[in-house]
């Protein structure tokens, strides 16, 4: 079978993709949702912050009409009337006195307001976004760049975004009231002034939302070479890669690597910066002529007597305090813009829900009582893609051990992602007592599931936690992880350890204080292997034992004991195994050679060899390495 198969169903579309700036309908979504957040957060700070903005909007504005009022009752008096004076000051001085200290206070509250609200939305929003992540029970997502773009985003305007948003609610309230108030002023003192001040804020708020437009077109542009540039620096400083990159004298071309990446994104930084400056420079020029004009027109009606010296006064405070007004408010907007554009990516991933279909009427996964079977599968990672199974056919009967064998790319490990329900199949089925895996829940059936994969994960935690990760009730049961430890052969090795099975297994990070282990150790690549299986073993109710290529790692004795181990442990129980060295797998119950995606050989061990194909083909060449070689003839040179 070398075509797609009739009907075949397509994969799932692209999780990610260069999004277009999110219409309205997306900006109101979000801005709802960062408010929701906010107030779940920390709902006395926002509401406290709210009425902080309101009271700092009204105190210049106030303030300004209290000036007016003192210099008029200064000015109009009479020669002699100076106590008077005084007495009709005293008021309006006191007032503006109180509204100084209030002013004075006021941004030290906000900041602190501010960084309270902070802490308490960023926290939520961690919590919230991984936990969606939580949900993606399969691995599609994470296998495409332009979603970890995304994820990466959301990441950082999770932290701040909500926060911004409020802040930029509130900035747009403060500065909205302080605009209001001083248009009036100049409404009072002349109309026409008011109308060109206001009219003169359309071009800012263009200007602002154009330049958020920009800004967050910009941050997705960068993402990409800002997510290499942390992988490369990542490798110049980890010490994983330290080895190879000083044996091989790699950290030149890496850390070139790395440089070119900032400058691609520094170059798009100043792109976005030159035109922020040509833009700004010029509203900013237009604003100044504006308030010069101003100013020339109410000298020239103060010279005529049509205005007093308050409303001079006025009108010199009011005319920059409207296009400060304006430019806080155009500001304001569009930062609130781009905080909703860049939060428009960390709802996206938060509404994603789950990426595998949920079932529609879900059914449990029982102990495995009769068999395991693979209908006609295929599968491949994208629809571009060539297709990694072609119509597999196999059935895993309760109790027997089925070997995977094949060369590199046969699709071997596919079958196990698609045996645990990391993906689903592109057509066909697979079958868990006749009950389809789509139609039991994943977390149930992984549940039923102990794993051992190729390269097993090396967590920066302490060895007991290396292990019960697998089955975090064995991090109250001590001996659970010990035992497991034991069947794995890793017991004695921990147990040696500085503070035994406390000890961190990692130097990036500090054991535990008190534990007297100090910083923690690092194991070699065979002892990760065993921590795999003990992960594994710890599973002892698990009904399918997944083992691919567990061995790798080890050394010939360390195998050897490790695939005897495992014999006595997949004994009775129903097991996948996949290994390279087919020493490790002529023990099988059935041996399924895979090429090209297909099942070419079935059988045992003997059955296959008798054939006379692909598997004695790579059986043969695995075993004639192992042959004694021909002995030396006396008096050759040594």
């Amino acid at each position: 079978m070398s075509g797609a198969p009739a009907g075949a169903a397509r994969t799932s579309a692209r999780p990610g993709s260069a999004p277009a700036t999110p219409g309205a309908r997306n900006l109101g979504r979000a801005l709802c949702l960062a408010l929701r957040l906010a107030f779940r957060s920390s709902p006395w700070v926002l509401a406290s912050h709210l009425a902080v903005t309101l009271v700092s909007a009204a105190a210049p504005v106030v303030a300004t009409w209290l000036v007016k009022d003192i210099l008029d009752t200064l000015t109009s008096g009479t020669p002699g009337s100076s106590g008077t004076s005084t007495v009709g000051i005293a008021a309006p001085a006191a007032t503006l006195a109180a509204i100084s200290a209030v002013a004075a206070v006021a941004p030290q509250l906000t900041g602190y307001l501010r960084a309270r609200m902070m802490r308490a939305t960023s926290l939520r929003a961690h919590e919230d976004l991984h936990a969606a992540v939580d949900t993606f029970t399969g691995l599609r997502r994470f296998e495409h760049p332009e979603f970890l773009d995304q994820l990466r985003l959301a990441q950082q305007a999770g932290g701040l975004a909500p926060s911004q948003v409020v802040e930029g609610a509130a900035g747009l309230t403060r500065s909205a009231v302080l605009l209001a108030g001083f248009v009036g002023s100049l409404a009072v003192l002349d109309p026409f002034l008011a109308a060109v001040a206001s009219l003169s804020g359309i071009p800012v708020l263009w200007a602002e939302i154009t330049l958020s437009r920009r800004r967050a077109r910009t941050f997705w542009d960068i993402s990409p070479s800002e997510r290499r540039e942390i992988f490369y620096a990542t490798l110049l400083t980890s010490v994983e890669a330290a080895k190879e990159i000083r044996l091989y004298g790699a950290g030149g071309f890496l850390r070139g690597r790395m440089m070119s990446e900032r400058r691609t994104a520094d170059a798009l930084r100043e792109r976005l910066d030159r035109s922020e400056l040509r833009i700004q420079s010029a509203l900013q020029t237009a604003a100044a002529v504006l308030a010069g004009a101003g100013l020339l027109w109410a000298v020239g009606a103060a010279s005529r007597g049509a205005m007093t010296v308050g409303d001079v006064s006025m009108l010199l405070a009011a005319i920059p305090a409207v296009q400060s007004g304006i430019g806080g408010l155009a500001g304001e907007l569009g930062q609130a813009h781009h905080s909703l554009v860049m939060f428009d990516h960390y709802v996206t991933i938060v509404r994603l829900g789950p990426d595998l279909p949920a079932p529609h009427r879900p059914r449990p996964a029982g102990p495995l009582r009769e068999a395991i079977e693979i209908q006609d599968v295929w599968f491949r990672y994208e629809d571009e893609l060539p297709w990694v199974l072609r119509g597999v056919n196999l059935r895993i009967e309760r109790g027997t051990a089925l070997a995977l064998a094949g060369v590199n790319g046969s699709g071997k490990s596919t079958l196990v992602k698609l045996l645990c329900r990391f993906y689903d199949p592109t057509c066909g089925r697979i079958l868990w007592d006749g009950t389809d895996l789509r139609d039991i829940p994943a977390a149930e059936l992984r549940a039923r599931i102990a794993a051992t994969f190729q390269d097993p994960m090396r967590y920066d935690l302490t060895a007991r936690e290396n292990i019960a990760i697998s089955e975090l009730t064995a991090l109250e049961a001590p001996r659970r992880c010990e035992e497991a430890a034991r069947l794995a052969g890793m017991h004695e090795d921990l147990a040696r350890l500085p503070g035994g099975y406390a000890t961190m297994l990692s130097r990036t990070f500090r054991s535990g204080e008190g534990d007297g282990s100090g910083s923690g150790v690092q194991l070699s690549g065979g002892q990760w292997q065993r921590m795999g299986l003990a992960r594994s073993f710890l599973r002892t109710d698990a009904d399918l034992l997944i083992l691919d290529e567990p061995s790798s790692g080890l050394d010939p004795a360390a195998e050897y004991e490790i695939h005897a181990r495992l014999r006595e442990r997949r004994a009775g129980r129903t097991s996948v195994l996949i290994s390279h060295r087919l020493g490790a797998v002529k023990d099988a119950d059935v041996i399924a050679v895979l090429e090209d995606g297909q099942v070419r050989e079935l059988g045992d061990h003997r059955r296959l060899l008798a054939r006379g194909g692909t598997y004695h083909r790579l059986f043969t060449l695995q075993s004639s390495g192992y042959r004694d070689e021909p002995a030396e003839a006396e008096g050759a040179c040594p």
